[in-house]
């Protein structure tokens, strides 16, 4: 039977691993958007960023949110893998609610999670969506989900928690029925 330190030994280096794995520390996006996508392979064999993906993140970086929707429709119109890009759908979606359209906002999140239902980015701004219309309950559902996919604290729940802490301290004279229930 392993001792102890043999255990523990064990552990760090299975974490450490865990940790330099790129697909495990991505996590699906989220905290500044996407998380990768972009879909090419380079000669070296890594990942390439695929231009007009990169041009829209740089965009929304820069905060020019109408310019970055523009470019990641063009991204994700050029192909059906492109369409099929979780990541793209989140960073469409959250080009368009930074721009104000919040109904294109929530269709880009609908696909992203259709695409991928853990991606913890897309749960995170579709919480944050919710709030813009004022639908508490939806957004609390969203930081719910993300409590069981962040078995350790993650970025996405703990932005979309504070995000829900601030919506109910500014709401807290608002009666319950007053507050929307809006999509």
């Amino acid at each position: 039977m392993p001792t102890r330190p043999t255990i523990i030994a064990l552990s760090t280096l299975l974490l450490a691993a865990l940790a330099a794995d790129p697909s495990f520390a991505s996590g699906g996006g989220g905290g500044g958007g996407g998380g990768g996508g972009g879909g090419m392979t380079s000669l070296s064999g890594q990942p390439a960023v695929d231009p007009t993906y990169k041009a829209a993140v740089d965009q929304i970086e820069a905060g020019h949110y109408p310019e970055a929707a523009t470019l990641m429709e063009a991204y994700i119109g050029r192909s059906d893998t492109n369409a099929n890009d979780a990541d793209a759908q989140n960073w469409l979606g959250y080009a368009y609610r930074k721009s104000g359209n919040l109904d294109a906002a929530f269709l880009h999140y609908d696909k992203a999670l259709a695409i991928n239902p853990k991606h913890r980015g897309a749960h995170e701004y579709m919480g944050e969506a919710y709030l813009m219309t004022g639908n508490l309950a939806q957004a609390e559902e969203h930081l719910k989900i993300l409590d069981g996919l962040c078995w350790l604290p993650c970025t996405e729940y703990s932005q979309l928690k504070s995000a829900v802490a601030a919506y109910r301290l500014a709401h807290a004279d608002t009666p319950a029925d007053k507050v929307s229930s809006v999509r």
